[in-house]
């Protein structure tokens, strides 16, 4: 039990009267925007990868673009978040011949939650915009909307 008494004044030295719950509460601040940020743009990625990917796919751009899209997502989903944050902050500079890495740490940070985050998004809004009845769009083309305008207008907002 002694040795726990020990470890309770070491905290308690460290924490408090060292003042280390400064570096606790910094860290818990820039993790919190970390995740704010990466989160917003997250959302707006996903969104636009679900866009997308729900294009219908008569023509050759879409099909291209879904193609990537469809990469994109199975790429960022399917590889852990530390593997993907090691490769782009070391090894995107090396493969591009670039030997600088990010002048900032923060710009690396938020782009890895960031696409990571649009690639969960895409699917979460994807599987949103499949799940709204198809009538809904039947009736908006019916009534003359092009796909852009049935998206932003009668599918999104729901």
């Amino acid at each position: 039990m002694g040795n726990f008494g020990q470890k309770i004044d070491r905290f308690i030295e460290i924490f408090i009267d060292a003042n280390g719950y400064v570096k606790v509460v910094e860290g818990l601040r820039n993790t919190l925007f970390i995740a704010v940020c990466g989160l917003l743009i997250g959302i707006l990625i996903g969104t636009l990868i679900a866009t997308v990917r729900v294009i219908p796919k008569y023509k050759v751009l879409p099909r291209v673009l879904n193609g990537f899209c469809s990469f994109y997502v199975g790429l960022f989903r399917g590889t852990p978040m530390v593997l993907q944050a090691v490769f782009i902050y070391y090894g995107l500079p090396y493969f591009s011949g670039n030997t600088m890495r990010f002048n900032s740490l923060w710009v690396a940070a938020i782009l890895i939650v960031s696409i990571n985050t649009g690639a969960y998004m895409a699917e979460s809004v994807r599987g949103g915009i499949i799940s709204i009845d198809p009538g809904q769009t039947e009736g908006a083309k019916a009534i003359g909307m092009t796909h852009v305008q049935t998206m932003t207008s009668v599918i999104l907002p729901q």
